[in-house]
């Protein structure tokens, strides 16, 4: 479908108009952001490798019962999407403590998690895009009771799907970031399932295979996103 007017413009994606009202076009760009976008740089062809990474998940959680706002991967870096009205909260679903629960908590990465965390980021750029809990965003009125306890439902959902189906193709998914928007008065998952929202560990050998490799400047950044790609759509 043909893109329209530029509606929104993110930090890896850019979100275009079509002609259904109920429609959108997802571009993915190889721009990468880090510390809240403090540092920059670019991953090649990661665009290309999050949008393809971005279908097979998405298809997968679909034929799993799972709504989402995929409807098809339109080339290499344009997903066609339904148009959804996006809950400014981050669902963090955590499966091994590492990144900011270890530093927060003093806890040692590694450590196993089951049943899974799941905690909330109000997503907002201006304020660092805070953790936050129920009583946070009730008081902020962002989202009711009810939506905060279909979140949590939705992500340990999302979780039992994408733990086995990675763990399958010896990879760790140790956490991972989800938005979800309203369409048609329905909470669905939106944005994209990447190395840019997951944190994965090689089971063989530990090592990262996400965008830690860029926010730690460990090298073979390129070469992760392709070994990714490589496992989930080979």
């Amino acid at each position: 479908m043909a893109m329209g007017e530029l509606l929104y413009e993110g930090k890896a994606k850019k979100i275009f108009s079509t002609g259904n009202p109920d429609q959108v076009v997802q571009y993915f760009k190889d721009d990468a952001t880090a510390f809240n976008a403090q540092k920059r740089g670019t991953i090649l062809e990661k665009g290309v490798i999050n949008n393809k990474v971005s279908e097979r998940l998405f298809q997968l959680l679909e034929q799993n019962g799972i709504r989402t706002h995929f409807v098809e991967r339109s080339n290499d870096r344009e997903m066609l999407t339904k148009k959804v009205r996006i809950v400014p909260i981050e669902v963090v679903v955590r499966n091994v403590v590492a990144g900011s629960l270890a530093k927060r908590l003093g806890l040692k990465e590694g450590i196993r998690i089951d049943p899974a965390v799941v905690v909330f980021y109000y997503k907002n750029d201006g304020l660092g895009d805070p953790l936050v809990n129920d009583d946070h965003l009730r008081l902020m009125n962002v989202a009711t009771p009810g939506v905060l306890r279909e979140l949590r439902e939705l992500g340990q959902a999302v979780n039992k799907v994408l733990k086995p189906f990675f763990a399958e193709r010896k990879m760790q998914l140790v956490d991972f970031k989800l938005e979800f928007g309203v369409f048609h008065n329905k909470l669905i998952l939106a944005d994209e399932i990447s190395p840019d929202t997951c944190r994965f560990w090689d089971m063989t050998t530990g090592e990262s295979m996400d965008k830690d490799r860029f926010r730690k400047d460990m090298g073979k950044i390129e070469e992760a996103y392709q070994e990714v790609l490589k496992r989930v759509c080979g």
